[in-house]
């Protein structure tokens, strides 16, 4: 890889944003890497001086102002096109959600996963790094395994181990996209708008036969805060779809 284009996108949370570029930064500085890495980041008309305080620090920042309804899946899309339209050279695309601090080993995880699936697959495919709640120590998001048993349907986040492992699908909390790929099914669907976008991409990826791989270790610090996805069924059936 030469080069990489990184996307995020941000709303309203100004600290959280700094820190992760702060630590997007340093883990590239360390890891002495001669891979190039030009960094998109969607805006979504942030009230708080997010865009202002990375021209401050991260001049270098490609910063796509928008109107404030895009959501996470939106804005990670425009991002992407904007990487796409301003470059066709790219050899990846890395998706990181701005409330992550990375670790310093990560781009090395992910170098090292890209070499494992181009030996054992003849095939580039899609890195998933795995993030972890800073207080609790438990795998926060990262890559899934789907089951079935006749009509039901299970995931579970699977605990990344010293070499890469599949998975079924995948968070985009720190997620590397190769140009292959993208040759090949494109980028996240428009039809999301914030949840789901990446589960839906790394699915279609497996589906055809594209390597969805696990990176070895912890990418990065991450908290869990989606909460409950559902309500109990002693609330109304209109608070429920509601909700």
């Amino acid at each position: 890889m030469k080069k990489i284009a990184v996307l995020l996108t941000c709303y309203n949370r100004k600290e959280k944003t700094i820190n992760c570029l702060q630590s997007f930064y340093k883990a590239i500085y360390l890891s002495n890497s001669t891979i190039k890495f030009d960094v998109y980041l969607v805006d979504d008309n942030s009230t708080d001086g997010t865009s202002d305080e990375i021209k401050k620090y991260f001049p270098s920042v490609n910063i796509i102002k928008s109107a404030g309804n895009l959501f996470w899946a939106r804005g990670m899309r425009l991002a992407w096109e904007t990487a796409l339209t301003a470059n066709s050279d790219y050899d990846s695309f890395l998706l990181i959600n701005d409330d992550v601090v990375l670790l310093e080993t990560f781009i090395e995880d992910i170098i090292q996963t890209h070499e494992y699936c181009l030996r054992n697959k003849n095939q580039s495919g899609i890195y998933v790094c795995s993030t972890m709640d800073p207080v609790n120590l438990k795998i926060s998001y990262g890559g899934l395994l789907i089951k079935k048993k006749r009509l039901f349907v299970k995931k579970s986040v699977i605990a990344p181990s010293e070499m890469p492992v599949p998975c079924s699908m995948a968070n985009a909390n720190i997620l590397m996209v190769t140009m292959a790929v993208v040759k090949k099914i494109g980028i996240l669907d428009p039809k999301f708008i914030h949840n789901f976008a990446d589960y839906d991409y790394t699915l279609t990826a497996s589906k055809q036969g594209i390597p969805v791989l696990i990176c070895p270790g912890i990418g990065g610090y991450c908290v869990n805060d989606h909460g409950h996805s559902w309500l109990s069924s002693g609330t109304s059936f209109k608070d429920r779809i509601n909700y």
